[in-house]
């Protein structure tokens, strides 16, 4: 409604823009009309004049090219796209956060109307139907009916084969043994690879979104094992994936239950005082949380701290922003409380229509047009694995951290505790994406450099919000920016004086770590007297 008002209220005080605009439009409409007209005459195609057309990689199929229809649909299509977006970005009036979110509903729009998106304009999927003799749309159809099947009703793509991957026997496949459980998690340690390891042990807190085996998919892409082997006694907490018993659970029961009693159990364990921490996403929202309180409380468990995508100041929200507004926000806090959670329909189909083009449409045309099977691909399957979100923390954290930035203003209350990001005072090493749509690079900046602590290493990595993290050393493929500079002035500033490495961040954490993880020690088996062996990792919350 706003983007309407604002386009007739451009309308009526600026007619000659909008006409200029129409007539800008209809002009290559027209243009492209009788090229296609000259084309099917004389079979020769006029040359492209739309930017990308040749690199979207939708149209890559040689007929967009080389026939005049496809071409035309395709040329048309490309026109409308970017009269569209000029059309926005010429709208006056609007607020930076209602431009944004009109940005990305429009071009929701615009990439749902592309031609691949439909039979009869993708050539790709007619050459197929011809080829298979019609086998590829009956084979299309039964995966459609299947999916719909599937989940109960709801359309929903399936994008990995279900059938190649099973959890704990091809992935998640990283030795070790849960030694502690209770209603929020189970405790993973991991049996060691190397004689002797730090002193220091270390634990990972993996975000309650997903399921922590992003981080062990397979040996050679493992963040787990890598940190195995670099001589870590390593510690992972594997999360409940709640249900409707878990509606009263909010931020306090994950930190006092969750984050502090880990700890806790690890210093039992290993006979340490201190202990590392790694907190990935939400989690590691959640830790910086952890960590005001520990401060505040006097409680110097925690020797340093690391950081991946990690949004603590929620002032710029970044795409994700986009969903954050009051009518999403509203409706989701209704939904959870009536079904006392948030289904982990609602997270996944979020994701997705952030990268529509890649996590929907792509997997739809190949799946339901193409009739091909979905692919064994360990990422994508570990996508489709979702988890559920216990209602109040999903109210708390929503209302109170992302639309309130309670953490960043020192509002949120945790704990009978009001932590400040200034309080939190030991050494951190945070990793930022570059390409990151959920946790905007700049904003995680924003924050780690409001922390109290004297001893920061901000890492910026290419990619996004998992490949850049999960980029093993033997991939050579995502390199990654560093700075001798502080912590300090814009994002912008700081990567201007960074240094751009080549390959993985891995080994430049791995020696930041080493430096505040004590001596060497004898390697440590999993548990102990009083925590003995309850199951092999993966463990049983992870299925």
């Amino acid at each position: 409604m706003r983007a309407s008002s604002a386009y007739i209220n451009e309308l009526m005080q600026h007619p000659s823009k909008v006409f200029e605009q129409q007539v800008t439009y209809w002009g290559k409409a027209l243009q492209n009309f009788i090229e296609a007209q000259e084309a099917l005459a004389s079979g020769k195609l006029a040359a492209p004049d739309v930017e990308d057309d040749t690199n979207d990689p939708r149209f890559r199929h040689e007929l967009w090219n080389s026939h005049p229809f496809f071409n035309y649909i395709k040329r048309q299509y490309l026109n409308t796209a970017e009269a569209t977006r000029k059309a926005i970005d010429a709208v006056e009036g609007l607020s930076d956060k209602d431009r944004e979110r009109i940005e990305f509903f429009t071009g929701q729009i615009v990439d749902m109307m592309a031609p691949t998106n439909f039979l009869a304009t993708n050539p790709e999927a007619l050459t197929r139907a011809v080829e298979t003799e019609g086998a590829s749309l009956v084979k299309g159809l039964e995966n459609l009916v299947a999916d719909i099947e599937e989940n109960r009703g709801d359309l929903l793509v399936t994008l990995a084969d279900k059938q190649a991957f099973k959890v704990g026997e091809n992935l998640a496949t990283t030795p070790g043994e849960v030694v502690f459980r209770n209603r929020m998690f189970e405790l993973i340690q991991y049996t060691p690879t190397t004689e002797q390891v730090y002193s220091t042990p270390l634990i990972i807190f993996p975000p309650w979104i997903n399921k922590f085996y992003v981080m062990d998919l397979k040996e050679k892409n493992s963040l787990i094992k890598w940190i195995v082997d670099q001589g870590f006694t390593l510690f992972v907490v594997s999360w409940v994936n709640p249900d409707e018993s878990y509606a009263d659970v909010g931020m306090d029961n994950y930190v006092e239950e969750g984050y502090l009693t880990a700890i806790n159990e690890v210093k039992k364990i290993t006979g340490q005082k201190k202990v590392n921490v790694t907190g990935y996403c939400i989690a590691g929202t959640t830790l910086s949380l952890t960590l005001g309180l520990m401060e505040k409380r006097g409680d110097k468990s925690v020797r340093s701290a690391t950081f991946f995508t990690t949004l603590t100041d929620f002032s710029n929200q970044g795409e994700v922003g986009v969903f954050l507004d009051e009518d999403f926000v509203g409706g989701i806090e209704r939904e959870v409380s009536e079904s006392g959670y948030l289904d982990k329909f609602f997270m996944s189909r979020t994701f997705s229509f952030m990268r529509s083009n890649d996590l929907i449409y792509g997997p739809a045309i190949r799946s339901y047009m193409m009739g091909e099977a979905p692919p064994a691909f360990d990422l994508l399957y570990w996508n489709g694995d979702g988890t559920n979100l216990p209602a109040k923390m999903t109210v708390e954290y929503l209302r109170g951290l992302c639309q309130g930035d309670g953490l960043a203003k020192g509002e949120f209350t945790i704990c009978e505790e009001q932590p400040k990001l200034s309080d939190i005072k030991v050494p951190i090493c945070a990793i930022a994406c570059e390409t990151d749509h959920i946790a905007a690079w700049k904003s995680s900046f924003n924050g780690i450099k409001q922390m109290g602590s004297r001893d920061k290493l901000f890492i910026l990595a290419e990619s996004g919000h998992i490949a850049g993290i999960i980029n093993p050393p033997s991939k050579k493929k995502y390199g990654h920016y560093t700075s001798e500079g502080p912590v300090a002035g814009t994002p912008d500033e700081w990567k201007k004086g960074a240094q751009f490495n080549e390959g993985s961040w891995w080994p430049r954490w791995a020696s930041w770590l080493q430096k505040r993880s004590g001596k060497k020690v004898e390697a440590r088996q999993p548990g102990d007297s009083s925590h003995p062996a309850l199951a092999k990792a993966p463990g049983t919350y992870v299925t």
